[in-house]
């Protein structure tokens, strides 16, 4: 059974992905993180990416061992290696991969360069049906606003 038709990581990545030097205190990661409203950064040393802190990875590594955010970095705490996805990878062989590895975020890397990612959340929107597609778009009409992770679904199916 297939489940995404012809749908690719480079249809429902995001491109703009933020991240956070492999130096960095957590401190600066969580503020970072607050401030763009995400759950996750990719850690980069010297340009290329090296691994991704979560908010899982603070809670159990930091919060839960009660460690002073401000004095530990984020190489210390961070997932490693990074497992990383290619643009040109079905959805379904992401997904696969994602539930294998126990993972819902997956940074996308060319060449050993970082050029989006893709989560759990925009695989399961990607394989939105006909009906939920409705409801939004009379949502969106209505003058709701999805909240941001969302714009690039809905702008796929709606726009």
């Amino acid at each position: 059974m297939v489940l995404f038709v012809s749908l690719r990581v480079e249809d429902v990545m995001v491109r703009d992905v933020i991240t956070v030097v492999a130096g960095a205190s957590v401190k600066e990661a969580v503020e970072l993180m607050n401030r763009h409203d995400i759950g996750c950064l990719v850690v980069m040393n010297r340009g290329k990416p090296v691994g991704i802190v979560t908010e899982r990875d603070m809670l159990r590594r930091v919060l839960a061992k009660s460690v002073d955010p401000g004095g530990i970095k984020v190489s210390k705490i961070m997932s490693k290696p990074l497992i990383a996805g290619c643009s040109h990878m079905d959805l379904e062989d992401v997904a696969r991969i994602m539930f294998r590895r126990k993972i819902k975020k997956l940074p996308i890397v060319e060449e050993g360069r970082l050029i989006g990612i893709v989560t759990l959340t925009d695989i399961a929107i990607a394989h939105v049906e006909p009906k939920m597609v409705k409801v939004i778009q009379e949502l969106t009409n209505g003058g709701w606003l999805p909240p941001k992770r969302m714009k690039k679904v809905i702008d796929f199916y709606i726009a």
